[in-house]
């Protein structure tokens, strides 16, 4: 088990869920081997959300991405598990034990993406992910 409990984790969590603010990712990084604290966070989006990881970490990250069209517009929620393909073995390892840690604070999400290139976070590419996982596609957005 990651400890987990630096409470700017839930607060980053709350703030990417809340309708009240601009923010719409927070990243999660690793303090040592076995702590996960806040990282980052921004309303810039996937795109500012991928440029924020590198080939050499181990990191997650909770993101909102809107989906819908003009008459209805609708907020999923993505956890991201990120093990960059120079990042340090054991670490990337532990991820899956990690990862339920940390999926005890960050609850609520749609999708969960495992990533290792910034390919794998492209916006089109995660946002297409996610009208698919959300069901019924009645206009057709994007997929």
């Amino acid at each position: 088990m990651a400890d987990v409990s630096d409470p700017q984790i839930l607060d980053s969590y709350n703030d990417v869920r809340s309708d009240a603010t601009e923010t719409n990712w927070a990243k999660f990084v690793y303090e040592g081997n076995n702590k996960i604290v806040a990282g980052p966070k921004g309303s810039g989006g996937l795109a500012e959300l991928q440029q924020q990881f590198s080939s050499d970490e181990a990191a997650y990250a909770y993101a909102r991405v809107t989906t819908g069209d003009s008459e209805s517009k609708r907020a999923k929620f993505i956890f991201i598990a990120w093990g960059g393909d120079n990042a340090k073995v054991l670490l990337k390892a532990k991820m899956s034990v990690h990862r339920a840690s940390l999926k005890e604070v960050v609850k609520e999400f749609a999708l969960e993406i495992f990533a290792s290139d910034n390919d794998d976070l492209a916006p089109e590419r995660v946002t297409a992910t996610v009208i698919k996982a959300g069901g019924a596609n009645y206009h057709g957005q994007g997929v």
